[in-house]
């Protein structure tokens, strides 16, 4: 097998209701997803080159013009005249001011010392704090798009949180976080401080303290500390293992093996051999400590 533009491509970990799942494109063939489960034996490999996964705008995804590739150790699958065009349409981006859209503030907590305040589409109600790894969070406020931009501004200043947690850390401390209640408690008095602070947009709405934790969903409680992280792929890369829990963007297998999904996107991948064991030097698996840096800097069978 020699792989194609035109073959489905893996667009990463999708978080629908709460499940995890891979995702798949093909042109002309939609959108579809293989379901994850918690203890299943996941065995791949890469088949061919890596494709840019074109442009997705308004729920509906558009095929790179020149179907270009991308580098296998590359943290993003767009080219870069797709990632371009992609952020001209983007909110995060502040190119896309008039969306008429309603949003939320939320409050996320990753670990111990790493709490994010970020805004979300309401229609997408907590799906971007699974695609995040937010481990347990909360809704701040709700309103129009640039109502809750400025209170996302004011609450980072006025809280001192960044706006944005690598990967890498929020994946080192998964195996070893303190118990519900302490996430739920730290979680809830932030939450105190934020909604208490002057200066909030009158067309933003405060919201209530809801603690929400995604133990469950991501199968905390038997995850094991990292060992490894798949950095990127190559051509007939095979990764294989049981698979026991996954959040943001993250696979967490049994043996301590950390695959980073944003870089399976855009390979065509095939069922691996059943006596396949994970390919290190073709999946550039490394130490934990030099994932992020390997796979570039900045999201089955």
């Amino acid at each position: 097998m020699t792989g194609s533009a035109a073959a489905w491509q893996c667009t990463g970990i999708r978080w629908k209701a709460g499940q995890p799942a891979i995702g798949w494109w093909r042109p002309g063939g939609g959108e579809r997803g293989s379901p994850l489960s918690y203890g299943q034996r996941l065995a791949f490999t890469a088949v061919g080159e890596r494709h840019c996964t074109g442009v997705w705008r308004a729920g509906k995804r558009t095929s790179c013009p020149a179907g270009r590739t991308v580098p296998g150790r590359a943290g993003s699958a767009q080219c870069p005249e797709c990632a371009r065009l992609d952020r001209s349409f983007s909110v995060a981006a502040d190119t896309n001011a008039g969306d008429p859209r309603p949003y939320r503030v939320y409050l996320a907590w990753f670990g111990p010392g790493m709490v994010k305040v970020g805004i979300t589409a309401e229609e997408r109600g907590p799906a971007r704090l699974l695609e995040q790894g937010a481990v347990t969070w909360t809704w701040l406020g709700r309103g129009p798009l640039m109502a809750a931009r400025r209170t996302e501004e004011l609450l980072r200043a006025a809280l001192g949180v960044p706006d944005r947690i690598a990967y890498a850390r929020k994946r080192a401390v998964r195996a070893g976080l303190p118990a519900e209640p302490e996430r739920a408690r730290e979680v809830a008095e932030l939450h105190a401080r934020a909604v208490e602070l002057a200066g909030w947009p009158e067309s933003l709405e405060r919201l209530g303290c809801a603690v929400t934790d995604h133990a469950g969903p991501f199968g905390l409680a038997g995850l094991p500390v990292p060992e490894r992280v798949v950095a990127g792929l190559l051509p007939g890369a095979a990764v294989v293992g049981r698979l026991v829990g996954a959040a943001g963007p993250d696979l967490h297998f049994a043996d301590g093996l950390v695959v980073d999904t944003r870089l399976l996107a855009g390979w065509e991948l095939a069922a691996a051999p059943a006596d396949a064991v994970t390919d290190a030097p073709l999946a550039l698996v490394v130490p934990p400590a030099e994932a992020d840096g390997r796979a570039g800097q900045d999201g089955l069978f």
